[in-house]
């Protein structure tokens, strides 16, 4: 009589305690992963600020700070604060953007492969200066009659 019952069991569809149940199904992620929104925000830029008194906000990836020296063709932004030193970008692709604050630029040296439009401030004025390939150009205090300090806010190059 237990083996019919077994019997009508299974054909039935019922489970034994000798029987094993299927595993249960088991959510492998409760939700889809998230998505990367690049904001263009300069990487470690609070890191540069401490570290050179520049503010680096907003670019392209085109335009990006290097080690003066290490390479040659590297843009050079000479500043008043800098006491001679400089501070050197890395230009690549057909164009590129930076948007920063470096205070008292007087001179640019633009990159050996780009010319470069370049925007700098003095009290609510605003100033732009056509930088060729290669060459050095006076910009800020060294163009103004009343040799006030610029600051560099913004920096777009072109091939």
């Amino acid at each position: 009589m237990a083996a019919a019952a077994v019997a009508v069991a299974a054909w039935s569809g019922v489970s034994t305690p000798a029987e094993s149940s299927p595993p249960s199904p088991t959510t492998v992620a409760a939700e889809a992963p998230g998505y990367t929104v690049e904001d263009f925000n300069y990487p470690n830029a609070d890191k540069v600020q401490q570290e050179k008194g520049i503010v680096l906000k907003r670019g392209d990836g085109h335009i990006v700070l290097a080690e003066c020296g290490s390479e040659s063709g590297l843009m050079d932004i000479w500043a008043r604060y800098r006491n001679g030193d400089h501070i050197c970008f890395r230009v690549t692709g057909n164009s590129g953007y930076l948007s920063l604050e470096i205070p008292a630029v007087y001179g640019i040296t633009g990159a050996a492969n780009q010319s470069a439009d370049v925007t700098m401030t003095v009290d609510d004025e605003t100033t732009h200066y056509n930088v060729p390939k290669g060459a050095i150009t006076p910009v800020g205090e060294n163009t103004d009659p009343d040799g006030r300090d610029h600051t560099l806010v913004e920096i777009r190059t072109s091939k």
